[in-house]
């Protein structure tokens, strides 16, 4: 009887996991002077992940993974990626949806339980962002 039980617990909790929301696919790039950015991200109503890279002429290349919350009109979260040292790093980040493009805030950063974050007291600018994301299809 036990067994008969934890079997369908089981099967319970496998069949709520392929419940999951569906993320939509997108595809960003945006060009600042001679440095490209490269965005491939899914993304529903809550949440979005996926990988982000930045190459900056005459200079290298940081990729990785990047991941966070949809709140409104902005995507907020967290770059992790290996720079073009070989250093893993932790970055905030933060978009702004504005017009069919993704703008890249700029902020001040703290940490908060030795995880780097925007200060919360500051606005994040995205005026004069680094790099303006154009929707690529494929």
């Amino acid at each position: 009887m036990r067994l008969f039980l934890f079997i369908c617990l089981l099967i319970v909790s496998c069949n709520s996991k392929e419940n999951k929301e569906k993320y939509n696919h997108k595809f960003y790039q945006a060009v600042n002077n001679k440095d490209t950015a490269v965005l491939d991200i899914k993304i529903n109503n809550k949440r979005f992940y996926g990988r982000y890279e930045i190459s900056r002429y005459g200079y290298g290349k940081d990729s990785g993974d990047v991941r966070g919350d949809l709140r409104g009109d902005t995507l907020r979260g967290d770059y992790h990626y290996i720079s073009f040292g070989g250093n893993w790093k932790r970055v905030p980040i933060a978009l702004l949806k504005k017009d069919n493009k993704l703008f890249l805030g700029n902020g001040v950063i703290g940490t908060y339980f030795n995880l780097p974050c925007f200060v919360p007291d500051v606005p994040i600018e995205y005026n004069n962002s680094e790099f303006v994301f154009k929707e690529v299809t494929k």
